[in-house]
Parts: structure tokens; sequence; C-alpha cells
């Protein structure tokens, strides 16, 4: 599986679950596209601007409407709750149940 074809069925699969918050007005993005980019910031692991310039660098047609950084960054932390959904929750490696 090529990355485009993991952020693809990434995104379709959020798409799907998200399909009724409508978009903001004044918004670049959808909120499965945050949540989509959220969620693709977590697994990469890396800092802010890294992940920003791989994805401008190597992913940019598939967000044609990506805002700067900083505003990309905010919309992060605003709709944290919302990437959460998708995440695992955090475990301990190595603990075992009695």
């Amino acid at each position: 599986m090529t990355t485009i074809d993991l952020i693809t069925d990434l995104f379709c699969r959020i798409d799907d679950r998200m399909q009724s918050l409508p978009k903001h007005p004044q918004a670049t993005l959808w909120p499965s596209e945050v949540v989509t980019l959220g969620v693709l910031h977590a697994l990469k692991g890396v800092g802010n601007r890294a992940f920003y310039r791989w994805l401008t660098r190597d992913y940019q047609p598939l967000f044609p409407h990506l805002p700067e950084r900083t505003r990309l960054f905010r919309q992060f932390k605003t709709h944290r709750q919302w990437t959460l959904l998708f995440l695992a929750p955090p475990t301990l490696l190595g603990v075992v149940d009695s």
C-alpha cells in the first residue's frame, strides 16, 4: 500500500463517519480533512514544521486548499476532540493483566 493509498483510505473512513458535520463558511478544509491531517500528524510522529514540509512537498495535490502552517495547527488544536475519536487510547507496553 502506498502512502497515497493510505491517506485516501484513511480519509474515506473518517469522511464516512463525519458526513453530518458541515463546513464553516470561512473554512478552507472540511472537518474530515482536518481530522485526516490530524491523524496523519499523530502517525507521522514528527514536529509541526517537518510534518507541514512533508505534506506540502509530497501530498499537496491531495489537499489543494491546505491553509498556512500555523493556521492548520490552530485548527488541530481547536478540533482536537474530533481527531481523538479516531485514535486508539494509549496503552502501556509490557503490562500483563493478572
